[in-house]
Formats: C-alpha cells, sequence, structure tokens
C-alpha cells in the first residue's frame, strides 16, 4: 500500500515551459532557463537519494485552527534548511515584499481551509506553514517539497514574483492537503488530477480573498507571474484551458488528452480537463466557488475509497457521490457536477 504521507516534488511552472524557454529565448534567458531546470532536477535526486524531509518540519500547533507561520531567507543559496528565518507568527510585516506576500498568503490559504472546510492546515492536525523566499539565484519556479513551500524570485523577464501571485501559494500548498488525504501518484491521470486539484483551490483562494463570485472571478491561475518576454495572463486557466499564454497546450476535453512522456505523463498538460469540469460545475452551480463546488471537491478528497492511482473517471464518480451526499442524488448541485464531467468528455 502506498503511504498517505508520502510527497512528491510538485512544481509550479511546468518543466515544458523552462525548456521552451532554454530553446527560444535570449542567451540569458536561456541560461536562466537552463539553470532553474538544472536545479529541479537536482532537488528530485537529492530527495530520491535521502528521503523525503530537507529540514525539521516544527511542531504542531497548539490550537485548532490557529495558523502559525514562519517564513525564511534562503538569501539567494540552493538550501532550504540553511534559510534564516526572518518572520514568525505575528510579527509585524518586514520590508521585504517576499517575506509579506508569502505570509499573507499563507494566512489566506489557511483561512480557506479552516473556515470553510474546518481542515486544521494542510494535514489536518495544525502543520505549522513554513516557507522559504528568495530561493537560488533568477529562479524561474515555486514548489512544494513535501513540507514547506519555496519560492524563487524568477528572472524578471520570462518569469517573475511568485510571492505576488496568492493563488500560486494556495496551489502549492494543496499540494500538501493533495499528499496528507488522497496522496494521488504524481504521473499520468492521478498526477493530472494532482495538478488540477492544487489549481482549484489556489483559485478559491484567491476568488475568497477578493470576495468574488464564480461570474467576476477571472479563473486564472499564476496572473501576473508571466514576465514582459512572455505573451499571455497567467500560466493555467480553467474556463479556457489552452488560451492562457502563448505556451499553454492544455486541452479542455479528453478528445484532445495529450498522450505524452514528458513532465510525468503530462500532468500539467492535462490537468486542463478536471480544471474545466470543476469550471463547468461552479458556474452550473452559481455563486461563491468556494461554497457549494469547492465543498464538494474537498469532500471528494477524503474519500477512503479514492486511490493514489485515481484516473478521471474513478475522481469523476466521486465528486458525483460526495455531491449526492451533500445536497442529495436528484439536486441541482449534483446535476451541475454530472453534467459538467459529461461536458468534458468523462461519464460519471
Amino acid at each position: 500500500m502506498v503511504s498517505r504521507t508520502t510527497p512528491h516534488l510538485c512544481r509550479f511552472v511546468p518543466p515544458f515551459v523552462l525548456e521552451r524557454i532554454a530553446l527560444e529565448g535570449t542567451r540569458e534567458q536561456r541560461e536562466w532557463a537552463i539553470r532553474t531546470l538544472a536545479i529541479d532536477h537536482s532537488i528530485r535526486a537529492v530527495r530520491l537519494q535521502h528521503g523525503t524531509r530537507l529540514g525539521p518540519a516544527g511542531l504542531l500547533a497548539a490550537t485548532p485552527g490557529q495558523v502559525d507561520r514562519t517564513i525564511a531567507d534562503a538569501q539567494h543559496g540552493n538550501d532550504p534548511g540553511a534559510a534564516v528565518v526572518v518572520r514568525r507568527e505575528g510579527q509585524p510585516p518586514t520590508r521585504d515584499a517576499a517575506v509579506d506576500e508569502a505570509y499573507d498568503g499563507f494566512g489566506a490559504t489557511h483561512a480557506l481551509y479552516w473556515e470553510v472546510y474546518r481542515r486544521d492546515s494542510i494535514d489536518g492536525q495544525g502543520m505549522p506553514l513554513l516557507g522559504v523566499v528568495h530561493y537560488g539565484r533568477e529562479f524561474d519556479n515555486a514548489f512544494w517539497d513535501g513540507e514547506r513551500m519555496i519560492f524563487g524570485d524568477g528572472d524578471g523577464q520570462t518569469l517573475r514574483h511568485f510571492t505576488g501571485a496568492v493563488d500560486v501559494i494556495g496551489h502549492e500548498l494543496t499540494h500538501g492537503v493533495t499528499q496528507h488525504t488522497c496522496n494521488l501518484d504524481y504521473v499520468g491521470q492521478p498526477g493530472a488530477l494532482n495538478e488540477s486539484i492544487s489549481d482549484v483551490f489556489g483559485s478559491l483562494v484567491k476568488q475568497r480573498l477578493r470576495g468574488q463570485d464564480v461570474n467576476a472571478a477571472d479563473w486564472l491561475v499564476g496572473d501576473g507571474v508571466l514576465g514582459p518576454a512572455l505573451k499571455g495572463q497567467a500560466l493555467r486557466s480553467l474556463a479556457e484551458p489552452g488560451t492562457a499564454f502563448e505556451y499553454d497546450s492544455q486541452p479542455s476535453r479528453m478528445t484532445a488528452f495529450v498522450h505524452t512522456d514528458q513532465d510525468n505523463g503530462g500532468v500539467h498538460i492535462n490537468s486542463g480537463i478536471p480544471n474545466h469540469a470543476f469550471y463547468l460545475a461552479a458556474m452550473e452551480i452559481g455563486g461563491r466557488a468556494w461554497e457549494a463546488a469547492g465543498q464538494i471537491w474537498y469532500e471528494t478528497l477524503l474519500d477512503p475509497g479514492l486511490g493514489p492511482g485515481a484516473r478521471f473517471h474513478q475522481f469523476a464518480v466521486a465528486t458525483v457521490h460526495a455531491a449526492e451526499r451533500l445536497h442529495g442524488a436528484g439536486a441541482a448541485e449534483t446535476r451541475a457536477v454530472r453534467s459538467a464531467w459529461l461536458e468534458v468528455g468523462i461519464t460519471a
């Protein structure tokens, strides 16, 4: 049996984006992209050789529902364990925008899970939220390493300011929620579901923070992350997968499912299909997406029958069952979920 707490290295920027920049960018942009890819590979190698822990996770929060944030500064080094703590829970803002944005983004994500779903932090048991900013030099990514979130500053031309996008923070921390619930394998369809769940809840963190209903939301993930050298609005769109930016190749339906050996079997590409299913269900249900639609998706993560190898069909069926438990078999919410999956080519 696969452990429900086996973490994966979950990066926000897909490797194929960095590979395209490495092929088509300027000399300087190519160097930055290649350096980021090399660091990504080295982190994964260290984790495989030495296990999943890269440093102390800290003690559990003493009070249920009490957020416990710690932000450290890597000072452009590549060792998260050597980062210097610069802000702890309850301390005032610093003069460093990345530190304060990470701190606030952690708070917004924790608030969604606790105040809406009554989940006590990432693991459901008050896990402290650890963040490392200013990781590497011109490091074009942000990632969840299994116990903390790590942010690069970007190169300023192709990618930038990862801490400035609260949905990126919500996305990466949600990888931790998935790790501690259904623990979806990070490959193929399970991996695409893993990425999709993070996109969904990252978007919900942003929508709730902004007080937006389904019609006011932009349904973009990573808006503000693209630098001036890349054309587009964000890295992904739940409303219109494949249209977010110039290298976006996400499909929105199973007829366009991408069969590939790259990116762990296309985890960042094919996630567009379940992403779009959530968008369609939320739009049909209406109101504030983090409520009815988000609750259905969150309850699905808790389904004991949803194993690490779950594929799109199994996840779709589990969302319908969750909707039935919450609202009833004939309820409008249940019909909306079933219809959304059918529209993207999956019978639930």
